[in-house]
């Protein structure tokens, strides 16, 4: 029956369809388009569900049905992650803020620990310990004896601050400049009362504060080249030094007195002998830094 007109083919029944389709002026398909239309409809109905509750399950099928949930799902996801992001740089920004005014606090802090306390504590017991010495004319034992407490004080914080700054890292710059300078204030101050209150004689104290003053100036003049470690005969130099002084400024009398006489001579030897070993090590650490730049120096020219 290929090529028979509809009409004929359906009788006059499928005639009047056609001719009732025609004064419609719809064709037969659409109905077909009406229902693909409801299928789209529904399903971009449906999209906003599936977006809203994250469910695939129970979405028609259709090609804008199935289109929208993706278009829904992605936008989420781009939302939600510039959210994040948001946040996360928020975060970042406060974290790093706080970290800066962390390590600001911590420097600002670093001054006062332990170490540095203990090197004031020192710088402060200068006066004091002169006005001890000095007090009722420096020749009540009495007197004398409270300036030996503040001498041995200082002299025992000398003995810890610097451990303590390596042990526990709280090495800082005031540390490095206020620590010799306390160290050589209360010698100095001490051997200087013992002189001027005739307990010791003034070349004594010249040959102690003189190598000690030159040995820190040869260590500033070295710095380029190297650091001169500090030996074990300069650290038994520095005890004996403090023993001596510490038993000079007790009153003592009889054998004490003959005692202290010899080991003021053990630190006065140590001294020189100490004082010309650390000239020889920035002799040597010098004329070593001047070869190894001049090798430098040459190593590029080539």
């Amino acid at each position: 029956m290929t090529g028979v007109p509809a009409s004929a083919a359906g009788g006059p029944s499928g005639a009047r369809r056609a001719a009732a389709g025609a004064a419609s002026g719809k064709a037969p398909g659409a109905s077909v388009g009406r229902s693909a239309a409801r299928s789209a409809e529904g399903g971009a109905a449906g999209a906003a569900p599936d977006v809203r509750q994250g469910v695939a399950a129970g979405a028609a099928p259709g090609a804008g049905h199935g289109a929208a949930p993706d278009a829904g799902d992605s936008g989420a996801a781009v939302g939600d992650g510039s959210e994040s992001a948001a946040v996360d740089a928020q975060d970042d920004g406060k974290l790093a803020r706080g970290g800066k005014l962390a390590a600001a606090a911590v420097n600002q802090a670093s001054v006062w620990n332990v170490a540095n306390l203990l090197t004031m504590l020192r710088l402060i017991l200068v006066p004091a310990f002169v006005a001890l010495m000095l007090a009722d004319g420096g020749y009540d034992p009495a007197w004398r004896a409270l300036a030996w407490a503040a001498f041995a004080i200082a002299m025992i914080t000398d003995l810890f601050d610097g451990h303590l700054a390596r042990t526990y890292n709280l090495v800082t710059d005031f540390g490095k400049i206020a620590d010799p300078i306390a160290d050589k204030a209360i010698m100095g101050a001490a051997l200087i009362c013992l002189s001027a209150l005739g307990d010791l004689p003034w070349w004594v104290t010249g040959v102690i504060l003189g190598r000690e003053l030159g040995i820190t100036l040869l260590r500033f003049l070295v710095i380029r080249y190297g650091v001169i470690p500090a030996s074990r005969g300069g650290k038994l130099k520095t005890l004996t030094q403090g023993v001596a002084v510490g038993m000079y400024v007790l009153a003592l009398t009889g054998w004490l007195a003959t005692l202290r006489f010899w080991v003021m001579a053990a630190a006065v030897v140590l001294t020189v002998v100490t004082g010309l070993d650390y000239v020889k090590q920035a002799i040597v650490l010098r004329r070593r830094g001047i070869a190894e730049r001049k090798a430098a120096l040459e190593e590029k020219e080539a």
